[in-house]
């Protein structure tokens, strides 16, 4: 699963894996475990990568991704953002809460491979599901 998470207005949160670059970010993912639905996987998976308790999960569509021979599944859901952030198993190495004017920015600069290097977010490439997502909310109405 993949999921976008926003305060329900402008804000949304945008995270960095330890193992990237500086300003490299895109949104927060997971595995489903056996016996649990998706709302409960994101739930779980965004308390234990970055500490935030969200609700009104929503799916927004899939993507196959051929390794692992498996489905990509993107939902969003609304979070607190004044609850603060925690790494717990050193997968996140920092999360934050982005406007959706400084994604629009990031998304009009390119991608992970052609981003200036004055972009204050290097985003995921229009391949991903990822982006579609952010595309999709970055879109839509203040």
């Amino acid at each position: 699963m993949i999921c976008l998470i926003h305060d329900g207005g402008d804000r949304a949160v945008l995270a960095r894996q330890a193992a990237w670059p500086p300003r490299m970010f895109s949104l927060l993912a997971g595995f489903v475990e056996a016996g649990e639905s998706f709302e409960v996987c994101v739930a779980r998976e965004i308390r234990e990568e970055i500490g935030l308790t969200v609700r009104d999960v929503r799916y927004l569509g899939s993507q196959p991704w051929p390794f692992p021979r498996s489905l990509m599944v993107g939902f969003h859901a609304v979070a607190d953002p004044d609850q603060d952030f925690s790494f717990h198993d050193g997968e996140i190495a920092e999360a934050g809460w982005f406007t959706r004017d400084e994604v629009r920015a990031a998304l009009d600069a390119g991608d992970w491979t052609t981003t200036s290097s004055e972009s204050k977010l290097r985003l995921p490439g229009s391949v991903s599901i990822a982006r579609i997502i952010i595309e999709s909310w970055a879109a839509a109405r203040d």
